[in-house]
């Protein structure tokens, strides 16, 4: 599989060159034999550098820049490799999946206690809609 699509390196692309300061990740990458995550909003011009937050699975999850091509190159036993989470969206900004992540001490974690606050909220929403 192709981590990254053209339109996600566009999209990537864009929000480097973008002056908003919290980007929203775009992109989940992970290792299907580990705890191992990364969640990128940003690809520098060089085509390789990403930046977002990386967790390895050792319970520090970081703020930085990772390599595209070293994630890519990763083999895995049983024939695997890295793959990209098809299925992820966010429209919270990766400072709050950083603060999150840091205090769950995993992307993982903090994916599930994001989820389940949604879900909540979605809730209570529904149940006491606004009146007007």
């Amino acid at each position: 599989m192709m981590l990254l699509t053209p339109e996600l390196r566009a999209a990537l692309h864009a929000q480097c060159d973008s002056e908003a300061t919290d980007k929203r990740p775009l992109v989940k990458l992970f290792n299907p034999l580990s705890a191992a995550t990364w969640l990128a909003s940003e690809l520098a011009e060089d085509g390789d550098t990403l930046f977002g937050l990386a967790d390895l699975g050792f319970g520090c999850p970081e703020l930085g820049t990772f390599s595209l091509r070293e994630i890519e190159s990763l083999r895995l036993p049983f024939g695997l490799r890295i793959e990209r989470d098809l299925l992820f969206a966010t429209d919270l900004p990766l400072s709050v999946w950083a603060d999150r992540a840091r205090k769950a001490r995993s992307i993982l974690q903090a994916e599930t206690l994001l989820r389940r606050a949604r879900d909540t909220a979605t809730r209570i929403a529904d149940r006491f809609p606004p009146s007007g």
